[in-house]
This record gives C-alpha cells, sequence and structure tokens, in this order.
C-alpha cells in the first residue's frame, strides 16, 4: 500500500499558496491553479510546506482520498514552476501534424485533415511534421488533450502506423502466413 500522504508537499522559493479551508490556490512564474480538497482530509501549512492530514477514521477510501489529493496539491506545485510536458510521435506514410494559429492539424490517412482547437493555457509545437509536443502547467489538462489527439488514430499492431507516445513501445503482431 502507498504512503504517499504522509510526506509533506514542499513549496519553493517563488511560489505562494493560499489555503482557504480546502481550496489551495498556487501561484508561481508559470501560472495560478486551484485545487478543492474533499471532506476526508485536513490541510494545514506550516514552514513552507503543506501537510495532508487524513480525518481520524482511517477507512479504505479516506487513506486513498489522503494520498490523491497529496498528490494532487503536489502536481499544482510542480506545475507552476516547471509546467508539464507529453511528447507524440506520428508513424506512417502521409502522415503529418501542424500547428495553424490556436489549431492542430492533423493528417491522418482520411478523407480529410483532422483539426482539433488547442485548449486555453496549453502550448503546442511541431519541431517537425511528425514530432507533437503539448506543454501547460496543468497535469490533467495536458494528458487529456494528448490522449484525445491520440485516440484519433492509436497505432495499430502489424505497422506501427498512428499516433503513439514518445517512448512508448508498441507490441508487433505477424502478419498473414503464406
Amino acid at each position: 500500500m502507498s504512503r504517499v500522504g504522509k510526506y509533506p508537499v514542499n513549496i519553493p522559493a517563488g511560489v505562494t499558496v493560499n489555503l482557504n479551508g480546502l481550496n489551495v490556490k498556487v501561484k508561481g512564474k508559470l501560472g495560478e491553479l486551484e485545487y478543492t480538497a474533499s471532506d476526508d482530509v485536513n490541510l494545514k501549512l506550516e514552514d513552507n510546506k503543506l501537510w495532508v492530514i487524513p480525518v481520524a477514521s482511517e477507512t479504505g477510501i479516506n487513506r486513498a482520498t489522503w494520498g490523491t489529493a497529496r498528490a494532487r496539491i503536489n502536481n499544482l506545485v510542480k506545475g507552476v514552476t516547471e509546467g508539464f510536458s507529453k511528447k507524440l510521435e506520428i508513424n506512417g506514410v502521409g502522415y503529418k501534424a501542424a500547428v495553424q494559429g490556436k489549431i492542430l492539424k492533423l493528417s491522418l490517412g482520411f478523407s480529410h485533415d483532422v483539426d482539433f482547437e488547442i485548449p486555453a493555457g496549453l502550448k503546442v509545437a511541431c519541431a517537425t511534421p511528425t514530432n507533437v509536443e503539448i506543454t501547460g502547467v496543468d497535469k490533467q489538462v495536458v494528458g487529456q488533450f494528448a490522449a484525445v489527439v491520440r485516440a484519433k488514430r492509436p497505432p495499430e499492431p502489424y505497422k506501427g502506423k498512428g499516433i503513439k507516445y514518445e517512448g512508448e513501445y508498441i507490441i508487433r503482431k505477424e502478419g498473414k502466413k503464406k
């Protein structure tokens, strides 16, 4: 069982944390994020450390909420200091990506281009036509947008064509035998 919740969230210099009951606002050089914890935990701020304390009863759901709340708050602090990024690779003949303003245009072998509107707070860059990098301060938004883009043409197991995360290993299958 994980004991993530028992460690404090360290707050680096340059980051301000405001606690208002169960509402946490974190402000740093990259932006501002907010999170509201559940009633199963209490929050305490002291000496540049934020402690997440479970409510008296330690049932299974309280312990899970305890660790989740601590991890979410830690992601807020990490997001406003460093930010998060996901890299996607596009494999396939004629498959390519381009950013035009606030639109991510993908050519994925369909009869039409697939357009995605880039959510507010995210930056999308295409260093090459086959690499897409998504960056932002909110880990959930970055991951969700990357998952939505990948879902448009997930990698297939025979030739490996499609969109995959950088470093993702695709288990290949053998084709037909004669």
